[in-house]
């Protein structure tokens, strides 16, 4: 998941009840996913980073029947969240990094935000922490995700992507089998190839947007659904990514009872 942009009890975040769409996510991983090996929260936990919205995230999220692992966006609040979660999420690099491993997959947390800036940054110290967990994973595939994506999207949002990835996809290159490159940020579902990596973005909890290729100063329209989670499965010779709806607006269609009536 990300893009959750959590609020105060009694605040909306764009018109839009976030912590009541985060209920719905938990209630479709209990109903589909409660065998999953761990959910991802890449990012804009809260909205304004405040204490109160982070402290609400730990109350939905702890009904999450996987383990919960987390990294951060631009718009959260680097020690406020660590004085809610605990120093323990802190990693030596002093951002909000991670490594899981897990059937034959290791998957990779990185936190690329910077206090003040939209756009995503990732430090030399954390650049090189990438190459030495990679180096340790030579006989496994990676994912990696982040909040921030690295690749251009032909769209108004390249202004605020990572704009200087050269060290990023340069430590990734290190390795030979990235499998994915999953990043939230943008609002919006998409698939890339870049210099021979796999890049996506999932839509997030919160608003989505409308957009225009190749128009950067076109303006984009801000549109209320849906919410939206990846879910990525991996097998030794493939890693497949799914998006799951959990708020899109369609009602199920009663197919039976249609055939019934027809007939």
């Amino acid at each position: 998941m990300s893009d959750l942009h959590l609020v105060p009890e009694g605040e909306l975040s764009m018109t839009l009840d976030t912590s009541e769409r985060l209920e719905r996510a938990v209630d479709a991983v209990i109903a589909r996913y409660g065998d999953a090996d761990f959910c991802i929260l890449a990012g804009d936990l809260a909205d304004l980073g405040q204490a109160a919205a982070y402290d609400r995230l730990k109350s939905i999220a702890s009904r999450l029947p996987i383990p919960v692992h987390i990294t951060l966006g631009n718009h959260d609040d680097r020690p406020t969240f660590l004085s809610v979660f605990g120093d323990e999420f802190e990693a030596e690099t002093g951002k909000i990094d991670k490594v899981i491993d897990v059937k034959g997959y290791r998957v990779i947390l990185l936190d690329s935000s910077e206090p003040g800036r939209v756009d995503g940054v990732l430090e030399v110290r954390q650049i090189d922490w990438l190459r030495a967990r990679l180096a340790e994973a030579m006989d496994r595939p990676v994912v990696v995700v982040l909040h921030h994506n690295a690749n251009a999207l032909h769209i108004h949002s390249d202004t605020i992507r990572m704009l200087e990835p050269t060290a990023f996809i340069d430590a990734l290159k290190t390795h030979p089998d990235i499998r994915q490159v999953i990043a939230g940020h943008v609002h919006l579902t998409s698939t890339a190839s870049w210099h021979g990596l796999p890049f996506t973005t999932l839509a997030g909890g919160h608003y989505s947007v409308g957009f225009a290729v190749d128009q950067p100063e076109a303006d984009f329209s801000r549109l209320s659904g849906p919410g939206q989670m990846a879910v990525v499965i991996g097998t030794p010779d493939r890693t497949t990514v799914l998006f799951e709806d959990f708020i899109d607006g369609n009602t199920q269609i009663d197919w039976k009872k249609k055939l019934s009536e027809i007939a």
